[in-house]
């Protein structure tokens, strides 16, 4: 296999429909679009970035979609991220072997420990969590092993795996496998714990992931099962996020007026109780910059990339307090304006904003690199080539010794 021809979703699936001996147009048909698009796809003049439609060629091929938005190897922005993701895969196999191998320590030295990472995470600062994730992880269920403050050690353990753990690995480009078991590691210790706000917190990390990874019946079968906790403003943060991702859940199934309503609700949560603090007891946040940055993300799932930049533009992202969420904020609405014509420049000026606040997350985003394979494909790349060249080499798109041209 060329490694050149690796390194975007659309080379990858012309590589793997060639080994599979499959037609172009039976795959197209399969995956219920056009054989002009799927061409298109595999030469990068189109950006596979929406997820249903990867899930669709995935289902094509008789692969997993993981498989086929995996990174390319060497991975960009590495630094020691894969060694990073390796380690928390050990530990989960200590834990499943009832052998954590960690050490045992006062639950108040775990819950600092927990809260700084926390914080770590919502700060971008991705290297540091790196460096203390796996550890802490083997510390406290060493620590939730011994049977002492149990009950404050599950709420512990969920919420790491909830907030961080599972949240680093989706920064990091890790494959879904792993984060799945984080969150159904989780939701084991969440019905250990048997309260309903702990319960609803792992089964969000759950129905997210299994969404995320193409399993949107799954994911939306734990969305309905989960009992949600009476509306409080302790608890109404998390009540949006799960209620968001009922909206997340109807567009990626194609019943796109079916979202309109729980996105009506999540955003009235986040007027009602998004600025009230930061976040909520248990470290769950969801303020208008949030809702609207999910509506775009809903209207460009849809395939309406003009109504994503124009609810996009009704918030000012530097009002949110967390700098991850800013360059969530950019990401999205800069693959919307790659969609847009002559946007492109503006595309590559917002996911450089992107870029600049969380770099590791945008480099190794397997739909921005799409975005960005596919403006490198434009013949004429506008004033910002410069920076386009510049963020696809840095996501390993290309070699330093491709020529420009």
């Amino acid at each position: 296999m060329d490694a050149e021809e690796a390194r975007t979703i659309g080379r990858r699936l012309r590589q793997i429909r060639k080994v599979r001996k499959k037609a172009l147009v039976v795959v197209a048909e399969l995956a219920g679009m056009s054989k002009s698009k799927l061409d298109r796809i595999e030469r990068g003049e189109i950006a596979l970035d929406k997820l249903s439609d990867i899930v669709a060629l995935a289902n094509a091929l008789q692969i997993a979609p993981g498989d086929l938005v995996r990174l390319p190897l060497p991975a960009p922005a590495n630094g020691h991220t894969d060694s990073t993701v390796e380690a928390v895969g050990e530990v989960l196999d200590g834990i499943d072997a009832e052998d954590p191998e960690g050490l045992v320590l006062p639950v108040a030295v775990l819950r600092e420990q927990v809260a700084r990472v926390v914080d770590q995470v919502r700060a971008c600062q991705f290297a540091e969590v790196a460096t203390d994730l796996p550890g802490l992880i083997a510390n406290l269920h060493t620590t939730l092993d011994t049977g002492v403050d149990h009950a404050e050690l599950l709420e512990l353990a969920v919420g790491l795996h909830v907030q961080v753990t599972s949240r680093w690995l989706a920064h990091a480009g890790a494959h879904t496998h792993l984060r799945r078991r984080v969150v159904f590691l989780a939701r084991r210790l969440a019905r250990e714990r048997d309260e309903v706000t702990t319960l609803a917190a792992a089964g969000y990390a759950v129905a997210g992931v299994l969404l995320a990874g193409g399993a949107f019946g799954r994911g939306r079968a734990i969305l309905e099962s989960i009992t949600l906790p009476p509306t409080t403003p302790d608890t109404a943060r998390l009540t949006a996020l799960l209620t968001k991702l009922h909206a997340k859940a109807a567009v990626l199934e194609g019943r796109v007026g079916d979202a309109v309503a729980p996105m009506d609700t999540a955003a009235e949560l986040a007027e009602r109780f998004g600025t009230i603090g930061d976040v909520d007891s248990r470290g769950y946040y969801y303020t208008p910059v949030d809702a609207t940055c999910d509506r775009a993300w809903l209207s460009l799932e849809a395939e309406e990339p003009d109504q994503a930049v124009n609810i996009a533009r009704q918030v000012d992202p530097r009002q949110h307090p967390f700098p991850v969420n800013r360059a969530v904020y950019w990401m999205t609405t800069g693959r919307a304006l790659s969609k847009l014509p002559g946007r492109g420049d503006d595309a590559v000026r917002a996911l450089r904003t992107a870029e600049q606040i969380f770099p590791t997350k945008v480099l190794r985003h397997q739909g921005v690199r799409e975005v960005l394979g596919e403006l490198l494909a434009r013949p004429q790349r506008g004033a910002m080539g410069g920076e386009l060249r510049g963020m696809a080499y840095r996501a390993g798109l290309f070699s330093e010794e491709t020529p420009s041209a």
